[in-house]
């Protein structure tokens, strides 16, 4: 009765006309990066991130996954209509939705892709209104030893799945960890590697790190290349809907691709583009219409966009009760919980529930939004992909710039977040990966005083981090997370030649 009681009280606190009004706009903003190739559902969540600082917690975490859930619907426009998803996670509707288009269906491509990325987002809310408190009740039996694995774990699992190489995914978080050391020491307060700049006092603003790796990086990668002019998209000369048939025949596909999505989201490190071709290819399977495929099938469009949907919420629910972030997105958005003064795990369930289920609340009208927005709006959606990088890289080295001086008014921080840039920059060179840096920046505090405060309390035993079933089941997750690599390399590769 009281979880139901604070899922009321959440629905009421995040309907309000404030709430509602960012939502729209984070939304629309969310699409609008979506539809941009070459831009990031990370990225945009990173750049925004500043805005949100004069917020109420929940009202900040709401824009924030109004921006994922957007842009990550947004890559399926350019995809449908340019060939050129937005987003890694549209690379599999771009294969039925351009062929939909080609053959003068491309109002029909786009409404089943609302369609779709609605139901597989609103469905994928309801694993997160119910598994993530069982996780948080289980994250309360962690005590430091476990928290030292956990850290370990978040590592080993995104550093290795989200990069081709093992060795240069675990190279990223190790690279993430040293900057975390950066500042005063957490449990004697000595000076580490701040040369005497007080900035530093409490480690590298994680904000800047963040507009850094994934926003300045961008704008390095587009300036580098010839400014090019967008490809012309196609016109909506057929009408926008579906017919209660249609709407039948695509159920089935979209309730698949729920649950391949929900269990990818939970599975830390796994992402939407994996999910995004499982989708397809389970809905190739099971399609009574396989002649379609490869000519251009509402199935595989709808396959495709309920699983990556499906994605976001359940990536979010390792986030929010383990600090384990599922991919690069939710590693941003785990950046924002802890600049508001949030730390993920237990807490946000007891201390913080209100907040916690009134963004869970936002959530779920976020899906509705999108739904209006996308089905209003795709034909205005539809020009921004022709945007210019000539108009987009000055745009965006703006707005890195604003943002990251606008967090304590301090031009060492905007020097700190070019250096990230360039850093992000040379870890996409080198095939690096920068979410990784993000997560070991942030999970190494974490690590470390996990690590020592065990150490302090069995007066300098290790056999403390080995002393409970929890850090056993952990140990074992870290020697998991460190063969996944090889696992889903394996398996991507298996769905997208299928």
């Amino acid at each position: 009765m009281d979880t139901l009681a604070l899922m009321g009280e959440g629905f009421i606190l995040a309907l309000s006309p404030l709430n509602i009004l960012l939502m729209v706009l984070a939304t629309a903003i969310g699409v609008s990066i979506g539809c941009l190739p070459g831009l990031s559902a990370a990225m945009g969540v990173a750049l925004l991130l500043p805005v949100t600082f004069g917020m109420s917690p929940s009202t900040g975490l709401i824009v924030l996954g109004s921006i994922y859930c957007g842009a990550i619907f947004g890559g399926s426009i350019s995809a449908i209509l340019i060939h050129t998803p937005g987003t890694p996670a549209s690379a599999a509707t771009a294969i039925e939705g351009y062929q939909l288009t080609i053959r003068g269906k491309a109002a029909k491509a786009l409404t089943v892709a609302c369609f779709a990325s609605f139901c597989g987002g609103l469905l994928s809310c309801i694993s997160l209104y119910f598994f993530s408190p069982l996780l948080a009740t289980l994250a309360l039996q962690f005590k430091s030893p476990e928290y030292f694995w956990l850290s370990l774990f978040g590592l080993t699992i995104i550093a290795g799945v989200a990069s081709k190489s093992m060795i240069k995914g675990l190279m990223s978080g190790v690279i993430g960890l040293l900057i975390s050391t950066i500042g005063m020491d957490p449990m004697e307060g000595v000076e580490r590697f701040m040369f005497g700049m007080s900035t530093l006092y409490n480690g590298i603003d994680t904000t800047c790190a963040l507009i850094g790796l994934f926003s300045m990086s961008q704008i390095l990668i587009l300036a580098e290349k010839k400014i090019k002019e967008r490809a012309e998209s196609a016109k909506l000369n057929d009408r926008l809907g579906l017919s209660f048939a249609e709407i039948k025949r695509l159920s089935p596909t979209i309730i698949r691709s729920w649950l391949i999505g929900n269990i990818i989201g939970i599975l830390p490190g796994a992402g939407a583009s994996i999910a995004s071709f499982m989708g397809y290819n389970e809905a190739r399977n099971f399609s009574k219409h396989k002649e379609e495929f490869g000519k251009g099938s509402i199935d595989g469009v709808a396959g495709s966009e309920a699983a990556n949907n499906a994605v976001t919420g359940g990536s979010l629910i390792p986030t929010l009760t383990l600090g384990i972030p599922g991919e690069s997105v939710t590693a941003v958005l785990m950046g924002g919980l802890i600049i508001h003064g949030l730390q993920p795990g237990p807490e946000l369930f007891t201390t913080y529930a209100n907040m916690t289920y009134t963004f869970f609340a936002g959530f779920v009208i976020i899906q509705f939004m999108m739904l209006a927005i996308g089905l209003l709006g795709c034909k205005g959606f539809a020009q921004i992909a022709k945007l210019s990088d000539a108009i987009l890289i000055p745009s965006i080295f703006v707005l890195c710039v604003v943002g990251s001086y606008a967090i304590h008014n301090n031009l060492v921080e905007v020097c700190i977040m070019f250096l990230f840039g360039i850093l992000g920059y040379l870890a996409r060179k080198f095939d690096l990966n920068p979410a990784a840096i993000v997560l070991g920046l942030i999970l190494g505090p974490i690590g470390e005083r996990g690590l020592r405060r065990s150490l302090m309390l069995n007066d300098g035993d290790p056999s403390i981090l080995f002393s409970t079933p929890l850090c056993w089941i952990l140990i074992i997750l870290c020697v998991l997370g460190v063969m996944s690599p090889v696992v889903m390399s394996k398996l991507e590769k298996k769905v997208q030649n299928q």
